[in-house]
C-alpha cells in the first residue's frame, strides 16, 4: 500500500459502528439528489455514506486525473489517492450546488497539476512527447492526444486558477455555466479566467508554429 493509500485509509478509516447509508440509497446508479445527500452525510462524518460517496466519484477522478497527467505518467495512481483524500476533506465546504462528481473532478484538476509540477523533473516533456508518438491509434486519436500533452506541457506556467478553467474546458469539454456552478465563482469571472489563460498560451506558442497549428484556442460558447 502506498502512501496516498495509507492516507486515504487514514481519512475515510473502517468503522462498523457509523450510521449506514439508508435503504433509499441504492449501490447501483444515483441520482444528483442522492449523490449530495450521501455528501451532506458525509460531510457530517458517515463513513459508510463516505464510501459509497467515493465509489461513486473515483471514476470520474481517474479519469480527469489522467487527462491532466496523461495515463502513462508515473504518478497518475498517487494523484488519483491524493485527489481522493482532497475531496474527503473538502466536503464540509460543499454547497450542493454541482453534483459531488463534479466537485471531486475540480479537485482533481488542481490537485493533479500539482503533483504533475512537482515531478516534472523525472518525466520531461520530451519524454511525453515519445509516449504520445509510440500509441498505435488512428490518426485523429494520436492527434487528439499529441494536442492534449502540448496544453499539459504548457499548463505549468498559469495561474492555477487559469489552469484549472482551461483543463474543465479545453480538455474535459465542461460548459462555462458547469465551471462557474462547481467552482463558485461568478460567470463572468469564469470567461475573464478563460480569456486569461488563452492569451497567456497564444503568447507562448507565438514562436513555435508547429505548436500553434497543433492548438486549437478559439473561443467556444457554452
Amino acid at each position: 500500500m502506498g502512501v496516498a493509500d495509507q492516507e486515504l485509509a487514514r481519512v475515510v478509516p473502517i468503522d462498523s459502528a457509523s450510521p449506514s447509508v439508508p435503504p433509499s440509497i441504492p449501490p447501483g446508479p444515483t441520482s444528483r439528489s442522492a449523490a449530495i445527500e450521501l455528501a451532506r452525510r458525509a460531510a457530517a462524518g458517515d463513513v459508510r455514506a463516505t464510501r459509497r460517496l467515493l465509489e461513486i466519484v473515483a471514476p470520474r477522478v481517474a479519469r480527469t486525473v489522467r487527462a491532466v497527467m496523461g495515463a502513462r505518467h508515473s504518478d497518475v495512481e498517487d494523484a488519483a489517492q491524493l485527489s481522493l483524500i482532497g475531496f474527503v476533506q473538502a466536503l464540509p465546504s460543499f454547497r450542493g450546488e454541482c453534483d459531488p462528481s463534479q466537485f471531486a473532478a475540480r479537485i482533481a484538476v488542481r490537485t493533479a497539476g500539482a503533483v504533475r509540477r512537482r515531478s516534472r523533473s523525472r518525466q520531461s516533456a520530451v519524454d511525453a512527447a515519445a509516449d504520445v508518438d509510440a500509441i498505435e491509434a488512428p490518426p485523429e486519436e494520436i492527434e487528439s492526444a499529441r494536442r492534449k500533452e502540448f496544453i499539459r506541457g504548457l499548463l505549468d506556467g498559469l495561474p492555477e486558477e487559469q489552469a484549472e478553467v482551461l483543463v474543465l474546458r479545453i480538455m474535459l469539454g465542461w460548459a462555462l455555466k458547469e465551471i462557474a456552478a462547481t467552482s463558485g465563482a461568478p460567470l463572468n469571472t469564469v470567461r475573464s479566467r478563460l480569456r486569461l489563460a488563452k492569451e497567456a498560451l497564444r503568447r507562448r506558442i507565438a514562436d513555435d508554429p508547429k505548436l500553434a497549428d497543433a492548438l486549437d484556442l478559439s473561443e467556444v460558447e457554452p
